[in-house]
């Protein structure tokens, strides 16, 4: 039965009312700061924790609740005789219910400079403490930090004049998500301040919840998609939906593939993405010629694909993209004309992405899930070593050595082996996921829609044999960007030369599992 609470919140919604009511049922409260104040200019009488404790709020706050009175109160076992008989003994009373929010650390670290100091006093030491020991303490103490979680209480107050056993043991686990989750945003918002980061002995991670998803990879996988707390610009999680419904598992997952790699480019430029590889890519004088580029590299591929592009749809746009079937269309933004077309079709999702531009941090993380464990290592953010080198006795043309760097952003992007074919900013042939380099080279060309001969190759990895070099000669292809490195770098040079090919080393490759 509850008969005493301590109320002490920074997210005020709503504590008015559950007070009102909690008074109601003869429940005596007690309360500390600023919590007191708004519940006593409510009409609600309260007892102040210094009242309680005998000793006085000080250091500015700090120290308020850390009493023996108070988490004796909480942390006794009321069917423990000898605990009971302690209270009684120190003239300690039991605390049945404990209602506290923390102090919005996550509020105060997402303000636009916010200073150290600042970000240091909003760490809460009493109210985590507080919960953790009414949490450990579930059976006999009902512990809430969330206001969504006052309407079950009082309704199970109301009917039962008690919170049950199931319920006391829910609020409980969020209760240590929760301080685990806070304590998780500190650690990080400290590491993230240091200058050269190690990965740590152990490694914490924290997400929010945007929402359940239909379901995972298959129908019968259950999924839910989880957001960084940091500002994350240009971010999928950031985007607005303006049309259709919502994402799934897939969507997200392809659609971040596409801006990976439209992310890449500064130009007009549209990426084609299915199965979280590109299709197309293309970059041109607008977004309506990247558009026609990065469709007519696979016009089969990009059907129920996805589509960003780096600059706002226009009308011309929408009409060429309305003409075939495409899951999403993600963009800085939309012109009107051009939301009215793409709107007319049920299916489509459109998203806007304003900063679609901003790039992640070099430090950011990429993670991949193995059994038993994570591997962890920093985003693939740089594209050469340094500067590029020239092997081979001809020189790529200016025009040559566009494409060849459009090629490259492209071939960083997709999964390994793979081999990215490109004439005029525009992706001609696409080799993703091969077990073999040479049938990375050869499904480029042989399901090229658009003339092969004139155009460049890029290869994420080394050529192990001059038989890439051999194929793309007989192909028609003029120049070759790839990263070099191998004990055979000779061979494939010496067949650049012999067959007229510029090569060009990057000094770094790009291995995408």
């Amino acid at each position: 039965m509850i008969k005493r609470a301590l109320i002490s919140v920074s997210d005020k919604t709503g504590i008015v009312e559950f007070a009102k009511k909690l008074k109601d049922l003869g429940i005596e409260i007690i309360s500390t700061g600023g919590t007191a104040k708004r519940l006593e200019e409510s009409g609600i009488s309260v007892t102040k924790v210094s009242d309680i404790t005998g000793f006085p709020e000080c250091l500015d706050g700090r120290v308020k609740t850390l009493h023996p009175v108070i988490h004796g109160g909480i942390l006794a076992v009321r069917d423990n005789e000898d605990h009971m008989k302690q209270l009684k003994e120190l003239n300690i009373e039991p605390i049945d219910l404990l209602v506290i929010n923390l102090y919005p650390f996550k509020e105060t670290i997402s303000k636009e400079n916010v200073e150290f100091d600042e970000a240091i006093e909003n760490i809460d030491i009493g109210g985590p403490t507080m919960l953790r020991s009414a949490a450990k303490n579930f059976k006999d103490v009902t512990v809430v930090t969330d206001p969504m979680d006052y309407d079950k209480v009082m309704n199970e107050l109301a009917q039962n004049n008690e919170v049950s056993y199931e319920t006391k043991y829910e609020l409980a686990l969020k209760v240590f998500e929760h301080t685990c989750h806070y304590d998780t945003l500190i650690s990080t918002y400290l590491r993230n301040r240091l200058e050269n980061k190690e990965f740590p002995e152990s490694l914490t991670l924290t997400y929010e919840k945007v929402g359940d998803l239909r379901y995972g990879e298959n129908p019968h996988q259950k999924a839910a998609f989880y957001k960084e707390i940091e500002k994350n610009e240009g971010s999928l999680v950031n985007a607005i939906k303006l049309h259709g419904k919502e994402l799934s598992f897939n969507n997200i997952n392809d659609t971040n593939g596409a801006l990976e790699l439209l992310k890449e480019y500064d130009e007009p430029t549209v990426i084609g993405v299915k199965h979280t590889n590109a299709c197309g890519a293309g970059s041109g004088y607008d977004i309506y010629d990247a558009y026609i580029k990065a469709y007519e590299c696979d016009p089969k591929s990009i059907f129920g694909g996805i589509i960003a592009a780096n600059r706002s749809i226009d009308y011309r746009t929408a009409e060429e993209i309305n003409k075939i079937f495409i899951e999403i269309v993600i963009a800085p933004d939309f012109d009107e004309d051009a939301l009215e077309i793409l709107k007319s079709k049920k299916n489509i999702r459109l998203l806007k992405l304003e900063d679609i531009h901003k790039k992640q941090s070099e430090n950011a993380m990429n993670i991949k899930k193995v059994n038993g464990g994570i591997l962890v290592q920093n985003v693939d953010s740089k594209l050469y070593k340094d500067e590029l080198k020239i092997v081979t006795e001809r020189i790529p043309t200016d025009k040559e050595m566009e494409d060849l760097k459009f090629a490259w952003k492209v071939c960083k992007n997709i999964k390994s082996n793979s081999i990215v074919l490109a004439k005029n900013k525009q992706t001609v042939g696409i080799g993703p996921g091969q077990v073999n380099r040479i049938w990375a080279v050869e499904n480029s060309i042989r399901q090229a829609i658009i003339e092969v001969k004139g155009s460049v190759m890029a290869s994420d990895a080394y050529f192990p044999f001059a038989d890439c070099v051999e194929a793309a000669a007989k192909a028609g292809i003029t120049a070759i960007i790839q990263p070099g490195g191998s004990i055979r770098d000779q061979e494939s040079i010496d067949a650049a030369n012999k067959y007229g090919i510029a090569m060009v080393f990057t000094g770094m490759r790009h291995f995408k599992h």
